[in-house]
């Protein structure tokens, strides 16, 4: 039986990433379609561009779906509208949830459609995910979030590839990119919360949800992506008034207020909250720590 797979991209601006990405994934399922029976096709979520991202795939890709926003949608926001097309419009199986600066192993998609046509249940895929400056090193297979104690971090983050290893994962959440969603999974648990989560949080509360829900998560090891990890967060700069940005801004992964509702809605202790305290205490120490620092003559190499 055919499954078909949307690879939804979300993007806003950035058109030199799209260039890139789109003639490359094109290949790679055209390539895919024809060998195995599963069918890829692909949805930009254009939202807001002004640097003629719309225009330069209606002339190059119009096999390409194009949705579009007024720039106000993030990126839950953006999945959400490309998921909803893809299931209730579109009657696709699954969602591949994709960035336009990440790069698949030549094999990706093989690998890939073998896994969907042997699942025969509600299963979240997750990819394996490297760091593109440095592919031995992992940037994620997935994440553990304890709601007891509040511990959340992602698995084998910064740890080098053991290719030996080729064991299933089962983490508590996943991440954004190389995460493929059943249809049956949001006729489980809805969509994404892009109001409480309209950027980060936004994939580790809908897997979660999910995992909450009894959806399997499973991440493949041999499913291996590239992230160019330098497109990742918004910090402060050594500079007080970024520092102070980085805590409400919708762009950083240090908002105070989407870690405030995440723990809120996920966590089952108030220890939990301790978490959370530690996260901003290393962080605004940290940049304390290194302003007096300056005074005497030392210098953070690494900002």
């Amino acid at each position: 039986m055919t499954k078909l797979v949307d690879i939804i991209i979300p993007v806003h601006n950035t058109l030199h990433l799209t260039m890139k990405c789109i003639p490359a994934l094109s290949i790679m399922i055209e390539e895919a379609n024809k060998k195995h029976n599963t069918e890829y096709s692909i949805t930009v979520i254009d939202d807001g561009s002004d640097d003629g991202t719309e225009q330069w795939l209606s002339h190059n890709y119009p096999e390409v779906n194009i949705l579009k926003g007024d720039g106000n949608l993030w990126w839950s926001g953006a999945v959400t509208m490309a998921a909803k097309n893809a299931f209730e419009d579109n009657n696709k199986d699954y969602v591949l949830l994709w960035n336009n600066d990440i790069i698949p192993e030549k094999n990706y998609f093989s690998i890939l459609s073998d896994i969907l046509q042997k699942t025969n249940k509600i299963v979240i895929i997750g990819s394996k995910i490297c760091e593109l400056d440095n592919p031995n090193k992992i940037w994620s297979v997935g994440g553990i979030f304890n709601p007891k104690t509040g511990a959340k971090y992602m698995l084998g983050h910064d740890k080098q590839i053991n290719t030996n290893n080729k064991a299933l994962i089962k983490p508590d959440w996943l991440t954004g990119m190389g995460t493929v969603v059943p249809k049956e999974t949001t006729e489980k648990i809805g969509y994404w919360n892009y109001k409480d989560f309209p950027l980060y949080h936004g994939d580790a509360d809908f897997t979660y949800r999910a995992k909450k829900a009894g959806v399997t998560l499973i991440v493949y090891p041999e499913l291996v992506l590239y992230n160019d990890t330098s497109n990742t967060g918004f910090m402060h700069d050594g500079k007080l008034s970024t520092l102070l940005t980085s805590l409400t801004a919708t762009r950083s992964k240090y908002n105070l207020k989407k870690e405030w509702k995440f723990y809120r809605i996920h966590a089952a202790s108030p220890i939990a909250n301790l978490q959370l305290l530690n996260k901003y205490f290393r962080y605004t120490g940290g940049f304390i720590k290194w302003k007096i620092l300056k005074l005497f003559g030392r210098k953070k190499t690494n900002q």
